[in-house]
């Protein structure tokens, strides 16, 4: 495979980020969705690109409350959607847009990251658990098809970064 490059999406990338998201996941965004998250967050709404087409993205926002974490409040960011076309799945794509979006989420001063996952999707949750997430609650119901997600949040303050990439401690 041709060597994977993780950058900022940009207006032209949208069709195809709109067709992965189809593809890949059973919950689908309009177009204004995914431009309101790029001109809100631009450093954190990536895509990973293998030679001229972009086979992969994750779509992250910087929100205000109180901490998973903690129980005080902070700075986080969520992740809202990623993805990998499946042909390009297991050469590490996913992890490559988690790390990238955890570094820029970080120097954008948020102190947490959390995400929702469907319990059944083991290979998304051994994932985010290399990169140190840990499931704080169970979301009943939380899907349109009435799956349960689990609630992961990882302590950015405790990961440390290394040549752009999060090193967290248990990892």
């Amino acid at each position: 495979m041709e060597k994977v490059i993780i950058r900022g999406f940009c207006p032209e990338d949208l069709e195809t980020v709109i067709m992965i998201n189809k593809v890949c996941l059973p919950e689908n965004y309009s177009p204004d969705f995914f431009m309101e998250h790029h001109w809100e967050n631009p450093r954190i709404f990536l895509v990973a690109q293998v030679g001229e087409k972009v086979v992969g993205y994750n779509m992250c926002r910087i929100e205000f409350g109180i901490s998973n974490i903690k129980r005080e409040f902070a700075k986080k960011g969520h992740v809202i959607s990623i993805a990998v076309l499946e042909s390009y799945r297991g050469a590490g794509i996913g992890r490559k847009l988690m790390e990238e979006g955890m570094k820029n989420v970080r120097e954008s001063g948020a102190s947490e990251m959390y995400l929702e996952v469907r319990q059944s999707n083991l290979p998304a949750i051994q994932l985010y658990r290399k990169l140190g997430f840990r499931a704080v609650r169970v979301l009943e119901g939380y899907y349109r098809d009435g799956e349960d997600a689990y609630l992961m949040v990882a302590n950015l303050e405790e990961g440390r970064f290394q040549n752009g990439s999060i090193i967290m401690p248990d990892a």
